[in-house]
């Protein structure tokens, strides 16, 4: 995974890990789920002011919502979040998703300390209250915690992804819940191949896949090659997706390249393959994220349901 690596040689070296994964569990996901029914659990973030869980689970069916971020931090009490896990499950709501936002792979050592302690405490959350995961992006070797650097590429980055996440998961010890990256432009995983590659390193059982596609379109070419770059993810990570975000990217019109995040419906992104691959994987919800207001997502939830619409798959 150095810089100095060739294309040819890369692309061995990643078909040569792809067919020992497959051997060891990670086979094409094509026929493991040939039937599934065809729902979409599609979530976002609830901006009404709500009171405990009753009120949580209104907000959430008002919405049209079947998946939720998780409601509570990790300072909530055992019965709060018992009594939360209690109302999702009545009401069929999936908890998505808990978030570890930080920089576990940072220069700077404080920070770094303080990452992984976070790691820890959101992915023990994660377990307490059943969520699918608990994610984080893999960090940054930059100033910025989620900011581009070349050293994010590196060797040394990579075995620095390993080493934190196998420290978090081994520290947690989580049985309901996993551990993920979430795929990203400018830092590993960058791709489903440098995914399995992360997965063959970590060997870790609770270690699992946080899917974002618009993350991983990061030129021309993959913005117009977007359909297969979804359909490669989901063939080579599907079974052990545990959540998907939902935004929608543009390349405008200017040099040099400039790719913009916009609303889902916005952009480029095929819609129509992203909800017809994930719906084979019954249960993965799909995580609207990063809109202004409650309009704004309103508008996103209508046109991924237009989609679904389309393609014969019912939210729910």
């Amino acid at each position: 995974m150095e810089q100095g690596i060739s294309r040819r040689g890369l692309l061995k070296q990643s078909l040569g890990l792809y067919g020992g994964l497959a051997m060891a569990g990670f086979a094409s996901s094509r026929g493991i789920a040939a039937n599934p029914p065809s729902r979409l659990r599609l979530g976002g973030p609830v901006f009404e002011k709500v009171q405990g869980p009753e009120g949580w689970i209104a907000a959430l069916r008002k919405l049209g919502y079947s998946a939720a971020y998780c409601p509570v931090g990790a300072d909530a009490s055992d019965d709060d979040v018992q009594a939360y896990e209690d109302a999702a499950r009545e009401a069929d709501i999936i908890i998505a998703e808990v978030g570890a936002w930080s920089n576990p792979i940072s220069p700077d050592e404080a920070t770094r300390k303080a990452a992984l302690e976070k790691c820890r405490r959101q992915l023990a959350l994660a377990d307490r209250i059943g969520a699918r995961c608990c994610v984080n992006i893999a960090g940054s070797r930059s100033e910025k915690w989620d900011g581009p650097d070349a050293a994010n590429f590196t060797k040394e980055a990579f075995d620095m992804i390993v080493e934190t996440t196998r420290s978090i998961i081994d520290a947690v010890k989580p049985t309901r819940t996993y551990f993920t990256l979430e795929t990203m432009p400018w830092a590993y995983p960058d791709s489903a191949d440098s995914y399995l590659q992360l997965f063959r390193a970590i060997d870790r059982k609770q270690f699992a896949v946080h899917l974002d596609p618009v993350n991983l379109v990061c030129s021309p070419q993959r913005y117009y090659g977007n359909a297969a770059l979804i359909r490669e993810c989901f063939e080579k990570l599907g079974p052990h997706i545990k959540s998907c975000h939902a935004k929608d990217i543009l390349l405008e019109p200017q040099l040099t390249t400039h790719l913009n995040e916009v609303r889902p419906g916005l952009g480029g992104l095929d819609y129509a393959v992203f909800l017809k691959e994930l719906s084979r994987f019954p249960g993965v919800p799909l995580m609207l994220e990063h809109l202004p207001n409650a309009e704004e997502y309103d508008k996103a939830a209508a046109y991924i349901r237009s989609v679904a619409r389309g393609l014969r798959i019912y939210n729910s």
